[in-house]
């Protein structure tokens, strides 16, 4: 791309920056893979015209910020659905949060730019992007969302290398084949063989005999409240019922014999259910025999004076005689959300009600009677590649949600893709309910075993599936992609150290 080299100044930047737009057609759900045969070789282009590392900075920050702010415009709806406290906010938080998220980015390309051009700068711009997708999975809380390995989500067959390298090394891989196409037609070519050997593996994984079923069958329920609803005094008991006439009316449709698993979203019971013994048997009256309600609801805890102490987001396991089987509090809070970090330093309050949350202890193997095993995760506690599942291996993962704060947008699809790559990796089948959508159950490769649409109100069957032996990616986790991508820069430099000893 020699007119992108030659480019200069502003030029080179907005360059930079409409590529990183043009990049993010390939997050979900649309899902564009091949403009990524544009994206990166642009900006690998634009590297090779950067005069210094300082300058390769800058357009690593443009290409980022444009890549962000294209692929999280969705968090501006959240602030919509109070406009009048927290309208003013909707044209800062976007590119507020894309600019510390670009600059992974931009430290990503500065070491590509030290790197000689041609398949040295292609591999350290590879290498480096992963180490720095890693990086920010734990820096400030972590915040690992529209990883590049997720542009593959749109079906289970191209996900089965997670199996083995997680979607850190399914970016890897990404990111060495978009950017072949700088490298001339016999790279490409390459790529297109090696693509190949990809969907094979996948085909292969596929095919392989399904171990036996579980015998437990889920029912999701979708409520389908609007969050500008959701916490009125008035709708309390309206929401609730729904819920409760939506389950009774799952229920019938259920098969007879073995276990119903009913699983409600997050904070779905306006009621606080671990704490509201009606409430719980209302909520048990829809259940069948032998049945369970896995239900999203806040718990409260108050002290020896009965004043609130704290309160947390949990889920809540209840039985068909209306007794708390067990509860599971969130333990990886939302910055903003759930709680005000630098709290007394920042002059807003952007968390509704007058208290944080609390975190919880931390990843557990939920033991309750009549079911496997779960591992529950509470938002975006899916989004977390290696941090799903806790030391006791449990048989399935369950992954309750409010995504109502995001509408009709790209954020419910970018949610889902990151739950679908957990159960590839993991070898375990994930549920998922989701208050106003995208509920869905993946068996343990990933494919869709049931699915409600965003923005339906409803509830849908499916028997649990079967848990895969343990993935190798199950059993050594992000030390894979970390040390393929350390690995090839180590490489490089000492490749590098050999060039200029044998130069002088």
């Amino acid at each position: 791309m020699p007119a992108l080299r030659r480019l200069t100044g502003r030029r080179a930047v907005f360059a930079a920056f409409g590529l990183g737009v043009l990049a993010a057609l390939a997050l979900p759900p649309v899902h564009a893979v091949p403009v990524l045969l544009l994206a990166i070789p642009g900006l690998l282009a634009l590297l090779d015209g950067a005069g210094s590392w300082k300058r390769a900075g800058v357009l690593g920050m443009a290409w980022g910020m444009g890549h962000h702010v294209a692929g999280l415009y969705w968090i501006s709806h959240a602030l919509l659905t109070d406009p009048w406290r927290w309208g003013w906010l909707v044209p800062v938080a976007v590119p507020g949060l894309a600019v510390p998220l670009a600059a992974y980015i931009a430290l990503a390309a500065i070491v590509a730019w030290f790197a000689r051009p041609g398949w040295p700068r292609w591999l350290a711009l590879a290498a480096a992007w992963v180490l720095m997708e890693l990086l920010r999975g734990f820096l400030f809380t972590g915040f690992p969302w529209n990883l590049t390995g997720s542009v593959w989500a749109f079906d289970a067959l191209p996900l089965q290398a997670a199996a083995l390298v997680g979607v850190h090394g399914l970016s890897l891989l990404t990111m060495l084949l978009a950017g072949l196409p700088a490298l001339g037609r016999r790279a490409v070519a390459g790529g297109a063989v090696a693509l190949l050997a990809l969907g094979g593996f996948g085909a292969w994984r596929l095919a392989q005999p399904e171990p036996a079923p579980t015998g437990v069958n889920l029912l999701l329920v979708q409520g389908n409240v609007q969050q500008e609803a959701k916490w009125r005094e008035e709708m309390r008991w309206p929401i609730f019922r729904r819920y409760l006439d939506l389950t009774r009316e799952g229920v019938a449709r259920a098969p007879a014999g073995g276990t119903l698993a009913v699983i409600w979203p997050e904070t779905a019971s306006p009621f606080l259910l671990p704490n509201d013994a009606d409430a719980r048997r209302f909520a048990a009256e829809v259940l069948p025999p032998g049945g369970v309600l896995l239900a999203g609801s806040v718990r409260a805890q108050f002290g020896a004076d009965r004043q609130l102490s704290a309160v947390f987001n949990s889920l809540s396991a209840i039985g068909q005689d209306g007794a708390l089987l067990g509860a599971y509090d969130k333990s990886h809070l939302v910055p903003f959300g759930e709680y005000m970090p630098l709290r007394g330093l920042i002059p807003i309050r952007v968390v509704q009600g007058g208290m944080d949350f609390s975190a919880g202890p931390g990843a557990v193997a939920m033991t309750v009677p009549g079911l496997p095993s779960f591992s529950p995760l509470i938002c975006y506690e899916v989004i977390f590649p290696g941090a799903v599942v806790p030391a006791e291996r449990p048989q399935w993962l369950l992954n309750v949600t409010n995504d109502a704060w995001f509408g009709f947008s790209a954020g419910p699809f970018q949610h889902l893709a990151a739950a679908r790559l957990r159960a590839v990796e993991e070898g375990l089948p994930l549920a998922r309910a989701a208050q106003t959508g995208v509920s869905a159950v993946f068996d343990a490769h990933g494919r869709v075993v049931t699915r409600i649409g965003l923005g339906e109100m409803g509830s849908a069957l499916a028997p649990l599936p079967a848990a895969l032996t343990p993935t190798l990616f199950a059993r050594l986790g992000l030390a894979i992609p970390g040390g393929a991508a350390g690995l090839i820069l180590l490489a490089l430099m000492l490749a590098g150290c050999m060039q200029r000893n044998r130069t002088t």
